[in-house]
C-alpha cells in the first residue's frame, strides 16, 4: 500500500523579520508581502534592507549609496533613486494598498509602512 505524506510547510528562517504584512528573509534575499514574493534583485533587497533596518528614520541618499554600493556616491549619481523606484514598483505590484518607502526631497528615504489613502 502506498503511503501519502504531506510535505511540511516551510517555516521562515530564524533571521526572518516581520513588520506587519511584510516579511524580510535575509538568508534567502527575499521580501514577501502577505506570503507573496516581491521578486527583488540582490541589489534591490540590499537597498530595501538598509531602509528597513533604520525603521522610520530618514536615511540620506549618500548613506544608502555607501552601504549598498560601497564607497562615496558620485556627484549627481541617481542610482539610489532608480533602485528605490524599482523596489517601490515591485512592492506596489504585490501590495497596492500599502506604501512602504517615503521620499524626503533633498535628503533621502524613509521606511514606514502606511496604508495608501484611497480618497486621494
Amino acid at each position: 500500500m502506498l503511503q501519502v505524506h504531506s510535505l511540511p510547510v516551510p517555516l521562515p528562517p530564524s533571521d526572518a523579520r516581520r513588520i506587519g504584512n511584510l516579511e524580510l528573509r535575509p538568508a534567502e534575499l527575499q521580501v514577501l508581502v502577505d506570503g507573496v514574493r516581491a521578486g527583488l534583485t540582490v541589489r534591490e533587497f540590499e537597498l530595501f534592507s538598509v531602509l528597513v533596518e533604520r525603521y522610520d528614520r530618514v536615511v540620506p541618499r549618500p548613506e544608502i549609496y555607501e552601504l549598498v554600493w560601497g564607497g562615496t556616491m558620485p556627484h549627481r549619481d541617481r542610482s539610489v533613486d532608480v533602485f528605490v523606484r524599482k523596489v517601490r514598483r515591485k512592492l506596489t505590484t504585490v501590495a497596492p494598498e500599502w506604501q512602504y518607502i517615503h521620499t524626503h526631497f533633498g535628503i533621502g528615504y524613509r521606511f514606514a509602512p502606511v496604508p495608501v489613502d484611497e480618497s486621494a
